[in-house]
């Protein structure tokens, strides 16, 4: 699976400024479904579903990441928002630093092993140094397609 597969051009968010995290996992939701992503109608419940994952246990998995997500029936097709925080964001994260880069991924609830890897595929790449630090200084949508086809094409150092 490509991330270019995954992220839905339209829901980059390059500044994503000094949000809290339930802000910018709103502002990544409401981007998404603007998008097409996700109806309208399905906002609330997507963002309490969202929000009760968090309040289980952060998805700020350290190194200045996170990958919010929920699985959802009323979702039809996977598909992630990124968001960048120059400023970084209070997420709970496990090495309790801030979060400067999310993933928000809606899955159809009817697709564990395609949600699984879509995370396996986030996941893989965010655990890259290269590949953080470059998504840290996008400073456009352009930025971050360039370096999504980078990734997918294999045209970046490891």
């Amino acid at each position: 699976m490509k991330l270019c597969e995954i992220v839905h051009p339209e829901g980059i968010v390059t500044d994503l400024g000094p949000a809290d995290r339930d802000g910018a996992i709103t502002r990544l939701l409401d981007t998404l479904i603007e998008a097409g992503a996700a109806e309208a109608p399905l906002r609330d419940q997507l963002l309490a579903s969202i929000l009760d994952r968090e309040a289980k246990g952060s998805t700020g998995f350290g190194r200045g990441v996170a990958i919010p997500h929920v699985k959802h029936e009323g979702i039809r097709e996977l598909r992630a928002a990124v968001g960048v925080s120059d400023a970084g964001i209070e997420f709970g994260a496990l090495d309790k630093q801030p979060v400067y880069s999310i993933f928000l991924l809606l899955s159809p609830a009817d697709q564990p092993e395609t949600h699984l890897r879509a995370m396996e595929t986030i996941f893989t790449n965010l655990s890259k140094e290269t590949f953080r630090r470059l998504l840290r200084q996008s400073a456009s949508t352009e930025d971050v397609l360039t370096l999504l086809d980078d990734v997918d094409n294999h045209r970046l150092p490891s």
